[in-house]
């Protein structure tokens, strides 16, 4: 390999922050949506969720138990199948899943996709 004796002209260093000149008294946001006291910014639009805004703050408490459920890892991914069927196999494996959860799923009165179905 042959020396080059100048490396750091190859490389050129950047320095970290704002491109092109910078003025002490310019008080612009880094990131477009951040949001601070003060602040005329407003926050980032709301989640989608199957074409429509995703606004439901009331849930159930059965929905809030289901989606606990979607969101504990400890029975294996939620994506691909449905709640029951996530249910069943965490229950096969010996994962233990809670049985309050099995009464919902049979009793119909929810949905049966996990949380993250048509999301991700």
């Amino acid at each position: 390999m042959a020396s080059t004796g100048n490396m750091p002209g190859y490389f050129r260093q950047k320095k970290n922050g704002r491109s092109g000149t910078s003025k002490k008294g310019a008080s612009k946001p880094l990131t477009p949506n951040a949001s601070s006291i003060g602040s005329s910014i407003t926050q980032p639009p709301a989640l989608m969720a199957h074409g429509s805004l995703d606004l439901q703050v009331d849930h159930s408490k059965d929905e809030e138990l289901l989606r606990d459920f979607d969101m504990n890892m400890a029975y294996g991914p939620c994506l691909g199948m449905s709640r029951a069927a996530r249910w069943d196999r965490a229950q096969k494996l010996g994962l233990n899943p809670p049985k309050e959860v099995e009464v919902i799923l049979k009793s119909g009165r929810v949905g049966s996709n996990c949380l993250w179905d048509g999301r991700v």
